[in-house]
């Protein structure tokens, strides 16, 4: 159809979206960044939420002209306009009024760079952006990242200047074609909620650079593999690990190397959280991580690690903060790691996306081991091949991003998902893209009871390496002799971890044993599901829903309040629950 004279591209061009839908930021651009020269662009920044996409729509990172007669076009948004709030951030807690507020919000700031060497070239590095990200340097578009929470990379090389101006523009609209999609059980923060860091790297850099013990059970190997930025490189890298004595020489072809070096580490565990400093050098540049070495196996329905049976006492946790929305400190993981090992944990199950990367480092340091997981949650779009790749991307991302993490143990692929035919097929490459690109780690999912046949029953688990399996026995189903059943009905031959069961309690709120929403209710809970669980000897860990109170528009009752109330500690983050204490004296004993 021809277009009129005065037809107004802006308004009536509904494909404004593809435009700038590149996804050209993704697990092939990130760099590994360990070691590095990183310069924070945290702090102010100007904002402007726009609820009907108008940047998108005119173009908002492009000047307003100004015409033969000096004369400025009007203007909706200058990147100098608006607000200013601090970044890292999410904009659901800048005021009551964004709360709820789902669609794009533009970010601004100037920020001066002077080159330290003529042939640097300088990356920007966004730790999490809930959800949609579009980045434009000095008025030009560079590149898109879906995916709320994993770090994505864009290079400024060719485009940055001493005075700069940078522009985000964050989209968090819940969609069906999104990873995870509209239905969720928790709350859809938004906003640039990581740090933004600028990182300078020589011309020719270390891009990738993982490290393992290899997982043969002798414990006295470990495999190195790096890639370079220049695949042609037929050079060398220098790995040197003073400790362990290895100061060698590595043989590039087409960029990468790859090299298993006889060695005896002393094991990483949780009661020896070991970290060797390990480094390498390319050319000019060099890089350095502190990386521990363990093994983790399975072997019929048991767990091993470091070549013993070990169960995994643990604990579920989100990323929600009543003041903070989704932003995490080291401040706050320590807090939340400290109330684990009060519990006597020795294992968390990070859910139900991707948590900071500072999580796994002081998770490395402090001995505790983790379940990473992609949002891959209830009923998202099985049969959808973008929404495949949107969620392989995402696994791909968390695994560059922790490869090194000797902390974590487990990829998990997804959860709560119902056992359908489009949804295997979905799962099981996921699955299969875990183990070939991380052979060092084991894969699993988040699984539901069969309750017509009330057994461990998902076609899924033929592609796992360890059952995960929710079930709310006492609370969803209040029939609490269904989960003795279960045990009975159920013969795997691999081990299962209970990932999630629990029960809502109002902090504060008491009764007798029988009525919901009570301490004393949730407590009985957790004791009968221990009492239960204990008599499974093919269950060989649990992390119970959930540490914390956390944000949930779906829960409104009386005693929740926009709140899944079934955190042993309240969302003050201090006041615990009487199941707090019913976990414990459990985990002290196991």
């Amino acid at each position: 159809m021809k277009k009129s004279d005065n037809f107004e591209e802006s308004i009536h061009n509904e494909a404004y979206y593809a435009k700038c839908d590149t996804r050209s930021l993704n697990h092939s651009t990130m760099i590994f960044k360990g070691g590095r020269q990183t310069e924070k662009l945290n702090g102010l920044w100007n904002y402007v939420m726009d609820q009907y996409d108008v940047g998108l729509r005119d173009n908002w990172h492009v000047p307003r002209k100004i015409d033969e007669k000096g004369v400025q076009e009007p203007w909706d948004y200058h990147v100098d306009d608006g607000e200013l709030t601090f970044i890292p951030c999410c904009w659901n807690t800048i005021k009551p009024e964004f709360f709820w507020f789902e669609g794009c919000g533009w970010f601004s700031r100037h920020f001066r760079y002077i080159k330290q060497d003529p042939s640097e070239r300088v990356f920007l590095h966004v730790g999490g952006a809930n959800y949609d990200a579009k980045v434009y340097l000095n008025y030009k578009f560079l590149g898109n990242h879906v995916g709320g929470s994993t770090p994505f990379f864009v290079e400024l090389t060719d485009d940055i200047q001493q005075e700069n101006v940078i522009q985000v523009c964050v989209n968090n609209t819940r969609t069906s074609d999104r990873v995870p999609m509209k239905n969720t059980d928790w709350f859809n923060w938004g906003g640039l909620y990581r740090d933004i860091e600028l990182i300078r790297v020589p011309r020719d850099f270390i891009r990738d650079f993982r490290v393992h013990l290899v997982t043969d059970g002798r414990f006295d190997k470990i495999e190195v593999a790096i890639k370079v930025s220049d695949t042609s490189a037929r050079d060398t890298v220098r790995l040197t690990m003073p400790e362990l004595g290895i100061d060698r020489e590595l043989k590039l072809s087409d960029g990468e190397c790859r090299e298993v070096i006889k060695v005896s580490p002393e094991l990483w565990s949780p009661s020896n959280p070991k970290l060797y400093d390990v480094s390498a050098a390319f050319r000019g540049d060099t890089v350095c991580d502190r990386i521990g070495f363990r093994e983790i196996r399975v072997k019929g329905t048991d767990i091993f690690l470091n070549g013993k049976k070990i169960w995994l006492k643990g604990i579920s946790v989100h990323e929600d903060d009543a003041d903070l929305g989704k932003v995490s400190s080291a401040e706050d993981i320590h807090r939340r790691y400290a109330h684990a090992k009060e519990l006597g944990c020795n294992y968390l199950r990070l859910s139900h996306y991707p948590h900071n990367e500072l999580a796994a480092k002081i998770a490395d340091e402090e001995g505790l081991l983790l379940w990473e997981e992609i949002p891959v949650y209830w009923a998202i779009d099985f049969t959808r091949q973008a929404v495949y790749e949107d969620a392989q991307n995402q696994l791909l991302e968390l695994i560059n991003r922790d490869y090194n993490r000797a902390s974590v143990i487990i990829w998990a692929v997804g959860n709560e998902n119902a056992d359908t035919d489009e949804r295997l097929d979905f799962m099981s490459r996921l699955a299969k893209t875990a183990k070939s690109h991380d052979s060092s780690r084991l894969v699993t999912a988040a699984c539901l009871v069969n309750h017509a046949k009330n057994r461990i029953e998902d076609r899924l688990t033929e592609y796992l390496d360890i059952i995960g399996l929710n079930e709310y026995y006492g609370w969803y189903k209040t029939r609490f002799e269904d989960l003795i059943e279960l045990g009975e009905n159920s013969k795997p031959d691999k081990p299962v971890l209970i990932t999630e069961f629990g029960a809502g309690a109002k902090a504060g709120h008491h009764g007798s044993i029988s009525e919901k929403f009570t301490e004393e209710y949730a407590q009985e809970v957790y004791r009968r599901q221990i009492e239960t669980i204990e008599r499974l000897d093919y269950v060989k860990g649990m992390s119970p829903w959930i540490l914390y109170d956390f944000t949930c528009p779906r829960r409104n009752n009386r005693y929740q309040q926009g709140y899944n109330r079934k955190g042993l500690i309240a969302e003050d983050k201090k006041t615990r629950k009487l199941p707090f204490f019913v976990l414990q004296e459990f985990y002290r004993r196991k």
